[in-house]
């Protein structure tokens, strides 16, 4: 007996269509469920997973986008109608936090694009990636508390570390949403912009993260990460291997050429 096709949850375009025309290797990926905010449902999340995954491989890509269908979330959090009946035996065979260490692994760079609610999972998600471009009416938030429950894919360390601990508690403790001015004042968000041009932006900044040599942008990504998990001894010699690495690349000596000879760089990704 055939298994019924799994339900749509995202859309996945490449390259990305922008403003003005298709964006040369930036993906964009869509949480497409709008009836519901798109809410993170485990369905939503295998796809999202899957889709980032196979991205990460694919040598025409060099940046992903992702944002949320509709106009009044990028994601509202997890599926509550899905978790309300949930146990810790539950939680644990289907494994859900395990699809969040997938999406720290991811390679290239991912910037969201967020309009209205972040909230919960959809914040998580949103300081999962590395860049957050935010309209001016959206919101972020952690607001489990007022479930009777806390942050579970992140949102208790990722905040924290944005924050700073006084902010962070503040927050997750009393579930109060953190509107996008105030999440840019504090270094949540990387750039704020009208509603209207929240996508637009996005991809604009994707574009140029992917306009940079490939290997570099990736080392890159890894040592600013590793930055919040190493000491700085350990972060720093970390930082130094990747930079003599690099130093064996096609795309070092042709970055370093061009600045001699005065020309655009023709990057190879090797």
């Amino acid at each position: 007996m055939t298994e019924p096709e799994a339900p749509h949850r995202i859309c996945v375009e490449l390259p990305a269509p922008g403003p003005d025309g298709p964006v040369e290797a930036v993906a964009l990926i869509t949480l497409d469920r709008p009836e519901v905010l798109n809410a993170l449902d485990s369905e939503t999340m295998r796809q999202l997973v899957e889709a980032l995954e196979r991205l990460d491989a694919d040598d025409a890509c060099r940046c992903i986008v992702i944002t949320g269908a509709g106009e009044r979330a990028f994601a509202a959090g997890a599926d509550i109608r899905e978790m309300a009946e949930a146990t810790p035996v539950s939680l644990t065979r289907v494994n859900t936090f395990a699809r969040w260490e997938h999406i720290r692994r991811v390679r290239k760079p991912i910037v969201a694009a967020v309009r209205g609610y972040a909230l919960g999972g959809g914040c998580e998600l949103a300081m999962a990636c590395d860049l957050v471009v935010a309209a001016d009416d959206a919101v972020f938030g952690q607001p489990e508390i007022k479930l009777g429950v806390i942050p579970g894919a992140g949102g208790t360390q990722r905040l924290t570390r944005a924050l700073g601990k006084a902010k962070a508690m503040e927050l997750i403790l009393t579930g109060r949403n953190l509107p996008a001015k105030e999440a840019e004042a504090r270094g949540l968000v990387t750039k704020l912009v009208a509603r209207e041009a929240t996508l637009p932006a996005a991809l604009e900044l994707a574009a140029q993260v992917a306009a940079m040599p490939a290997l570099a942008v990736m080392a890159a990504k890894e040592a600013v990460n590793r930055a919040f998990e190493l000491s700085l001894e350990a972060g720093l010699e970390f930082e130094r291997r990747n930079f003599l690495l690099l130093f064996g690349s096609e795309d070092q000596k042709e970055g370093m050429r061009a600045f001699v000879e005065k020309r655009a760089p023709g990057w190879k990704g090797r």
